[in-house]
């Protein structure tokens, strides 16, 4: 049953006291931050570890956002590649050299050197199953002196951006001794993982030989909350200092001033089925298009906290809109005339339903009679990929692990890819998604990225409707702690509690 709005505050504090409680006990003490702050700041964060926090698995994006585990290479707003705990990089056919930054120390007091970088990238490279930056990546690792050389099967242009990723972090040998990866002691960043406890809760100090800039705070002490409401509620009730992914309906409870609203890379976009169906006809696709109106999920569904897509790119890549082109041919719109079409989607993002509730009223409205499809996502996956429905609702990431949307657009798009709900093959598609894919860094890969979102576009097989935001809750007294639209970061060594 649904509680009226006025008890839930008090329902949602009751339940994030019994979930938090005794883990942020220390909070108050005072260690002598190098600023002179002394708090410890406390987290509660959405998903608990599902591998041990391994930083083989998707765990690997909790230990960059607690500042313990670093890479050779991190990322810019616009998805370069800077030095990290690699200084510089030169690229000869196949193989990348990288010289690794001297004087960092692991937290066990280690050094890192050529030999421990290798040892990690090797050991993610055998894995099984690979990290996701890695699938279909042949990557070999080698000491070439004090460099390391990193070599792929085919010429890569993305190899450093590939790098950055967290789960390609380079931890101390210890990590490798047991049967799992353990970041336990293990990592190069400003805090150190001293403690976890299952799925429940973690701990890290002050790492103060840090190779960098130091920490700010003393430590971080760590809370898995899966729930929405009872993370919030913890930041109204000062038991929380920074809380992940504040939920929609829970963001109007708080004060403005203690929510972020970060423009995530994720688009919810209305896949239609272009091999067959009724959606094989262009002109209902662009029936389809024309009905929908992205405005009114906005500001219905999502109470105004998402932004209406004028692409497949959103804003959470701030070079896409300037790229953009105006000019898209598409077919002109035909009369659906009571065609009967089946909409599926998943229960798993708590706003898809009503979004296919709506869009169901607004196609209807044009003329298309509407049946929905709801379960489950790992229920409906086969299905969607093998072409039963003639549209598909899905909340899609656009930036994958390389901070590359060419990545994305290949997997959705192409007329071979392993993730095309919407079953196009278009040969004009395939060439620029060829081009983008094999186009360098930088503006030149920019450019081509936006070629391809534009002949996607033009056969209306992909309808982005908006772009989603991750909600953000920090105290008052929390000073420089991350937004990062790609969630990589969240304390850093500028991060304290006043």
């Amino acid at each position: 049953m649904r509680l009226p709005a006025r008890l839930l505050p008090l329902v949602a504090v009751t339940a994030a006291s019994s979930l938090l409680t005794g883990c942020f006990a220390a909070n108050d003490s005072a260690s002598g931050g190098a600023g002179g702050e002394g708090k410890r700041i406390r987290v509660a964060m959405m998903q608990p570890p599902r591998s041990g926090l391994s930083p083989l698995s998707d765990d690997a994006f909790k230990l960059s956002r607690w500042s313990t585990a670093e890479t050779l290479v991190r990322l810019d707003r616009n998805g370069e590649a800077l030095p990290a705990l690699a200084t510089a990089w030169t690229q000869s056919g196949t193989t990348w050299t990288f010289t690794v930054r001297d004087g960092v120390t692991f937290h066990d007091g280690t050094k890192l050197t050529a030999d421990a970088v290798v040892r990690s990238l090797t050991e993610a490279a055998s894995a099984s199953p690979k990290p996701r930056i890695l699938d279909g990546v042949e990557l070999t690792a080698k000491v070439d002196g004090d460099e390391v050389a990193v070599t792929t099967a085919a010429e890569d242009p993305l190899v450093p951006q590939r790098l950055s990723s967290p789960q390609l972090s380079i931890l101390a040998a210890k990590a490798y001794e047991g049967k799992t990866v353990s970041p336990l002691g293990a990592g190069t960043g400003p805090f150190e993982l001293t403690d976890v406890k299952g799925t429940s809760s973690a701990a890290l100090d002050r790492y103060d030989g840090y190779w960098g800039e130091k920490a700010k705070s003393p430590g971080i002490d760590v809370k898995f909350v899966p729930d929405g409401t009872a993370r919030a509620a913890a930041l109204r009730s000062g038991e929380a200092d920074i809380v992940e992914a504040v939920p929609v309906s829970q963001a109007s409870l708080l004060d403005e001033g203690q929510i972020t609203e970060v423009p995530m890379p994720r688009t919810n976009t209305l896949y239609l089925n272009t091999a067959k169906g009724p959606f094989k006809d262009p002109g209902l696709r662009a029936a389809a298009r024309t009905a929908i109106d992205a405005k009114s999920l906005v500001e219905g569904v999502y109470e105004g906290r998402a932004d209406v897509a004028q692409g497949l790119l959103g804003p959470a890549l701030p070079w896409a809109a300037d790229l953009r082109s105006k000019d898209i041919r598409r077919a002109k719109a035909g009369d659906p005339d009571g065609v009967t079409v089946t909409i599926g989607t998943f229960t798993d993002r708590a706003e898809l339903p009503e979004v296919a509730a709506t869009l169901q009223q607004q196609l209807q409205k044009a003329g298309f009679k509407v049946k929905l499809e709801v379960r489950e996502y790992a229920a409906i996956e086969s299905d969607a990929l093998a072409g039963e429905f003639d549209a598909f609702i899905l909340s899609r990431a656009t930036v994958l692990d390389s901070g590359d949307p060419a990545a994305y657009l290949y997997s959705d798009f192409a007329s071979d890819a392993s993730f095309n709900i919407s079953q196009l093959d278009d040969p004009a598609v395939d060439k620029a998604l060829d081009q983008a894919s094999a186009a360098p860094a930088g503006d030149a890969r920019r450019k081509a990225v936006m070629e391809a979102e534009r002949a996607v576009l033009a056969t209306d097989a992909a309808i982005p409707m908006l772009h989603e935001r991750v909600i953000q809750g920090d105290a008052a007294s929390v000073v420089d702690a991350a937004h990062d639209p790609r969630e990589r970061e969240l304390v850093t060594a500028k991060t304290y509690v006043k």
